[in-house]
């Protein structure tokens, strides 16, 4: 039975072709971007979903998307009480492009407060995905990184996430709940597109690594689903790399978004030319030297079916508009 003050959950069956599940209640705590997609493709799977977001706007802009909306802080244990028990937790909170300070509260205090409200209800959470960047893998020299690379975050702000992660496996383990992180390579999509910024130029060197919006929320629902039917824990798997299937080259990437463009090859710069205009911060000087291709290896192993497999795909809407 459910802790005072929350609803009983459900479980409905659900059937897809030939098979039967019961369906997950999931509380998406940070429901923007991505939650917000992620939010659509779990009810369309059968799933009920709610999302969290601390202003009304937000709560207004899941109810838009077409699942139930709370309006809560996840830093606050007693405004969380709003929230309905849950199945599975996904935590994608944002601290809004602030620095690391405002980053710990909400991705290492948030998250914990989370874990521990939820998981001291009578009825518990099975499961906690975290959504991760792949930030923390530091630089690598152009080389590969997988789920199997140690971590190495290199600013203030992806070591932050990096204790997240801890939080999201050990105190979510401490509390009975299965934690799974999700690194995110960068995030593209609708309203996400940034064309212009790489058909005029000028383009720094170094690797792009991407994911499609609602692949990103494709590979946590993958994980939802993954952790609920045992695989990931017969795999003994508690992190998924989220990126597309081709890593490309920045220089490449542009070329090919000019050309598709109808445009002229954007003005290229080096990394030392860029650094040489002197005006980057710390955190920006050390993230442009990061430099790594990240393999989606095993989500292709554990049968991932991309919708977008690379920027070709993915950006063919955002051509079609430009060249409109």
């Amino acid at each position: 039975m459910a802790g005072d003050g929350h609803a009983s959950r459900s479980t409905v069956a659900v059937f897809l072709t030939d098979a039967q599940y019961v369906s997950m209640q999931v509380a998406i705590l940070g429901c923007g971007y991505v939650g917000l997609e992620l939010g659509r493709q779990l009810t369309a799977n059968g799933h009920e979903a709610v999302g969290v977001r601390r202003s009304a706007d937000g709560a207004a802009a899941i109810e838009e998307a077409g699942f139930e909306a709370v309006q809560a802080d996840v830093t606050d244990p007693e405004s969380l009480d709003a929230v309905p028990d849950a199945d599975a937790l996904v935590f994608a909170a944002s601290s809004g492009g602030r620095g690391a300070e405002a980053a710990r509260d909400v991705y290492v205090d948030g998250l914990e407060t989370a874990i521990e409200q939820f998981g001291g209800r009578e009825d518990s959470p099975d499961q906690l995905v975290y959504t991760s960047s792949t930030g923390v893998y530091g630089d690598h020299d152009g080389d590969w990184v997988d789920e199997t690379t140690p971590i190495d975050p290199t600013t203030e702000k992806t070591a932050v996430l990096a204790d997240a992660e801890r939080v999201a496996t050990d105190v979510a383990d401490e509390h009975g709940i299965d934690g799974t992180v999700v690194r995110f390579a960068g995030l593209y999509g609708p309203d996400r597109y940034r064309l212009e910024r790489y058909v005029e130029g000028p383009v720094t060197e170094g690797y792009l690594n991407m994911i499609h919006r609602d692949d990103a929320a494709g590979v946590v629902r993958f994980a939802l689903d993954g952790a609920a039917d045992g695989t990931l824990a017969d795999r003994s798997i508690d992190t998924l790399l989220a990126v597309d299937d081709e890593p490309v080259s920045k220089w490449t990437f542009a070329d090919w978004l000019a050309e598709q463009c109808g445009e002229p090859a954007p003005e290229k710069r080096t990394i030392e030319e860029r650094l040489a205009a002197g005006d980057l911060s710390e955190p920006a000087e050390r993230r442009l030297r990061t430099s790594k291709r990240c393999s989606n290896d095993l989500l292709r192993e554990l049968a991932y079916e991309f919708s977008f497999p690379s920027f070709r795909e993915g950006y063919r809407d955002a051509i079609e508009a430009y060249s409109k």
